[in-house]
């Protein structure tokens, strides 16, 4: 498992942005970066609104590593059809971005955890991979002992954010369904997400 160094806050405050629409977040109350100079703001250039891009649709995802997510990309750019699309596709068809969405756990980095610790079940079956791909069809529970885990009963009421249409779920059973890979336009990112300055970061290298 990938081991997050960085402070998801800090990861906020870097990129000026509340990347998971939190009520905490420290950019509702300081929107400039974090250390000494961070209130130094000069306009980034081409290459830099590229890699801000990138950096921000990373962290999104649990700040996942960058050769995961170059990993990611490649795979997506050898799918046919829209490259920005099929990225967006391959991330949340991740196990621990759909356990996220499915409200099992308050946070990515919580998703990616709980994953890790063996707690999700899909189709059956103890799945210990937070980068695990799932199908349209698979079923994703949690695991019965896990369930009366606070985490997961305190995510199941929090109000910032709903269920997308391209998952289904159960709630007071902790179980659901990927129904389908979902397109850009259906992901309910609270702030901005630019995949297609992603693809030109990575083609123009």
């Amino acid at each position: 498992m990938s081991k997050r160094v960085k402070s998801k806050y800090k990861i906020n405050r870097r990129l000026g942005e509340n990347l998971w629409g939190r009520p905490k977040s420290p950019v509702n109350r300081r929107e400039y970066g974090p250390g000494q100079h961070g209130q130094r703001r000069k306009k980034p250039s081409d290459f830099g609104v590229q890699l801000m891009a990138k950096q921000k649709l990373r962290g999104y995802y649990g700040n996942i590593t960058e050769r995961q997510f170059k990993r990611t990309y490649e795979e997506a750019s050898r799918k046919k059809g829209d490259t920005s699309e099929n990225l967006i596709g391959l991330l949340e068809s991740r196990l621990d971005a759909i356990v996220y969405r499915m409200k099992f756990v308050p946070t990515v980095f919580a998703a990616r955890q709980f994953v890790n610790h063996g707690h999700i079940k899909v189709n059956g079956k103890r799945v210990n991979i937070p980068s695990y791909r799932c199908k349209p069809g698979d079923e994703v529970e949690v695991k019965d002992k896990s369930k009366s885990m606070g985490l997961v009963l305190e995510s199941a009421s929090l109000p910032e954010r709903d269920v997308p249409e391209y998952i289904s779920v159960t709630q007071d059973q902790f179980k659901g369904t990927f129904i389908r890979i979902p397109k850009f336009s259906d992901v309910p990112y609270p702030v901005m997400m630019e995949p297609n300055l992603v693809v030109e970061y990575y083609s123009s290298r």
